[in-house]
């Protein structure tokens, strides 16, 4: 069983900046494509970014330019660098992993999740 956990979560004022983290269990890291996605209260949850196997990586269009996202294969870990946050950007911030893909912009692609860290951004 695939296991991911999520850390770098906080309150933090507008403008500023997290990183978050996502520690993979799985060996083969390397071939999932993983990504970023994040669930405000009393909303859907929503993709915000991915990163390939290959390297590649896709954002939404509300934070291109804010957030980037990266990984690092031998390390098994997935991170997101948020600058410029906005209180909009408050929700929780899950990471998600698949060897499948398909809609990689969609959660219903994703087999594997994390339980999520808080993010909060106050004006």
């Amino acid at each position: 069983q695939v296991q991911l956990a999520e850390s770098g979560g906080g309150l933090v004022q507008a403008g500023g900046s997290l990183t978050l983290s996502c520690a993979a269990s799985e060996r083969s890291f390397s071939n999932f494509i993983m990504a970023w996605f994040r669930q405000a209260p009393g909303k859907e949850r929503e993709f915000v970014g991915v990163a390939g196997y290959n390297g590649l990586t896709g954002y939404t269009d509300s934070v291109k330019g804010r957030f980037t996202i990266s990984r690092d294969n031998a390390k098994k870990m997935l991170y997101l660098q948020m600058n410029s946050l906005k209180p909009e950007d408050t929700a929780v911030y899950y990471c998600a992993g698949t060897y499948v893909g398909g809609d990689i912009y969609s959660s219903a692609a994703y087999d594997y999740w994390g339980r999520g860290t808080q993010v909060t951004v106050s004006s």
